[in-house]
């Protein structure tokens, strides 16, 4: 079954969502809404954009690459939110969309005459989803914050990082990307009470509440035991082994979850003794002696390439796989069957390959309709098409580059 059928229904046609975002929590949740079928106009000032833009090298046609790959399939809008009109054609617009989505400090949108009681008393069914740091209540709510700084204030950082202590960002920006997804679900939720009650409502998503949430497990080993976490590299606080090792020329990862996948992994490694060591014999055991037994696999593993071992321990069904770099990930015949790298045609940058819908839905699937927008490159048409506006008003408002469109 393809996953490429762009002209079939979308779960979200009809749903228009009007964009304030910038940076990577809010793009990142208003593209997976037009991956699947929501009409996103992207609102970005006429000479503040989205910081997003300026986040390169690399640059493609002199557009960031980082932009490119979170902005696709919405419609540019440039609008002067510091000027009265331009604040008047925002409220017209949200009029007549159903969601509103941004993430700057609260109170922000509300200083620019945009927050939520002033969108709510022109739409009363508008669903008006704010994401911030620390979320709209508590002595956090007006910190500043970034994802590092969320990884850090969450908890996360503490736990990851070297045995010897020292700690490290993760690679990916989690906390941005968590909310971003929380923030879906929440506008989503909003949105099926509204079938029922008519009315629109406020939806407060934070990156410390979506980190906390998100890391219920480890807050779990945390609340239960009174125990902290300390960085333990790519081992796991409760279960042995399951953690990457040095293979004889990369490291492979590993996961022993079960009594039952550790006697295979002493099969696999040909190293029946483990079976009935008493130090290993259970889950729990393990993990007391943790620093024996990761060493004595690190010594096993390191006489065979990775590729051999993966093998081998794919045949018993143990949970294994090298250690792979994002090029490998890239052109990966399993990423190409999930059509999770699909290419679009970009005005400036020409072809650019960016990353595919992650939930495959058999009858109303998901897809990437189009590449990210340049500034303003729809503003003529969405001011046309969604409020109506004569091509006399609009060249007016470009006149006092209350509102500028793209070339």
């Amino acid at each position: 079954m393809g996953y490429d059928r762009l002209f079939m229904a979308k779960p979200l046609d009809g749903i228009r969502v009007l964009d304030f975002s910038h940076a990577l929590a809010g793009p990142y949740c208003t593209m997976l809404m037009a991956d699947y079928g929501a009409e996103v106009y992207k609102v970005e000032g006429v000479d503040t954009h989205d910081m997003g833009r300026t986040w390169g090298p690399p640059f493609q046609g002199g557009e960031a690459s980082y932009f490119l790959g979170l902005n696709c399939g919405k419609r540019a809008v440039s609008v002067d939110l510091k000027d009265e009109r331009g604040r008047e054609v925002c409220l017209r617009m949200a009029e007549k969309v159903d969601v509103l989505i941004e993430n700057f400090r609260p109170g922000a949108m509300a200083r620019l005459g945009l927050g939520w009681e002033e969108a709510r008393a022109r739409n009363p069914r508008l669903i008006y989803c704010s994401i911030s740091g620390y979320g709209h209540s508590g002595p956090a709510r007006d910190k500043a914050a970034m994802d590092l700084i969320l990884q850090a204030s969450s908890g996360l950082m503490s736990m990851t990082g070297t045995e010897d202590g020292r700690v490290a960002r993760c690679g990916h920006s989690v906390a941005d990307i968590t909310a971003g997804m929380f923030a879906l679900i929440g506008v989503l939720m909003a949105l099926r009470s509204r079938e029922r009650t008519g009315a629109g409502q406020f939806v407060d998503v934070s990156m410390f509440d979506s980190m906390i949430s998100a890391m219920a497990s480890n807050f779990a080993y945390h609340l239960g035991s009174g125990n902290i976490p300390r960085p333990l590299g790519t081992a796991f606080p409760t279960i042995v082994p399951y953690a990457a090792f040095p293979a004889k020329d990369r490291e492979i990862a590993i996961a022993v979850a079960s009594e039952r996948l550790w006697a295979a992994f002493c099969e696999a490694v040909e190293k029946p003794e483990w079976m009935t060591d008493e130090r290993f014999a259970t889950n729990s055991q393990r993990v007391r002696h943790r620093g024996v037994l990761e060493a004595a696999i690190a010594g096993v593993l390191g006489r065979r390439a990775a590729e051999e071992w993966e093998e081998v321990f794919r045949r018993r069904g143990i949970p294994c796989t090298p250690v792979r770099n994002l090029k490998e990930v890239a052109e990966d015949p399993q990423a190409a069957e999930r059509n999770m790298f699909p290419a679009v045609i970009h005005r400036a940058a020409g072809e650019v390959r960016v990353t595919g819908v992650p939930v495959k839905l058999s009858e109303t699937p998901g897809s990437v309709a189009s590449a990210a927008p340049l500034v303003g490159q729809h503003t003529r048409e969405v001011l046309r098409e969604v409020l109506g506006m004569k091509d006399t008003e609009i060249d007016e408002l470009v006149r006092d580059r209350v509102v500028v469109e793209g070339e």
